[in-house]
């Protein structure tokens, strides 16, 4: 029996992984296909940064700007790319140690400019290069398409995306989307 419960945990746990996995595709895939919308970027960082707010191991400083941000994107895509973006941050810092994650914005002349900054490892220089290349990953599990895929929805919101590191120090992405005219 015990075995039995044994084999039965792993099984649903691969099966997790395995749909997790599949689901990460589907969503790389439709990235193309997005509908966008007028919505104020701000509600859709907000929204995101409440997820992680109960998490005791997290120190989140946040200055977004006080008028809404509008913006003419997908806001499903939206949402993905800042989850993603503070899931990583959140995940590039060592077992153990505080996490503090900042995001501040700026308004760049017809851009909105926001940057997501951690505490973590930062981004050792040899795989800076591939970092938004789909497939690519550093962590254990994965599918190595996070990135990529904030890549892609940011170019198809017509912005642009890059990262700056620190070896030891952390890492900011910045993300500059233009505001609706």
């Amino acid at each position: 029996k015990e075995l039995s419960d044994r084999v039965a945990g792993t099984l649903i746990e691969q099966i997790d992984h395995l749909n997790q996995i599949a689901n990460e595709f589907s969503q790389f895939a439709q990235i193309g296909e997005s509908k966008k919308e007028l919505f104020n970027m701000n509600e859709a960082i907000s929204s995101v940064l409440q997820l992680y707010a109960t998490n005791n191991k997290l120190h989140l400083i946040h200055e977004l700007l006080p008028n809404p941000v509008m913006i003419m994107a997908d806001k499903t895509q939206i949402n993905r790319l800042f989850t993603n973006l503070v899931l990583n941050a959140i995940q590039s810092v060592p077992e153990g140690s505080q996490i503090i994650i900042e995001v501040h914005q700026h308004i760049l002349e017809d851009n909105v400019l926001t940057r997501i900054t951690d505490n973590g490892q930062g981004i050792n220089e040899s795989i800076k290069p591939r970092i938004f290349t789909p497939n690519f990953t550093t962590k254990n599990s994965g599918t190595g398409l996070g990135l990529a895929m904030c890549k892609r929805i940011v170019e198809q919101a017509e912005g642009e995306i890059w990262f700056e590191t620190t070896v030891g120090k952390g890492t900011s992405f910045f993300v500059k989307i233009p505001l609706a005219g």
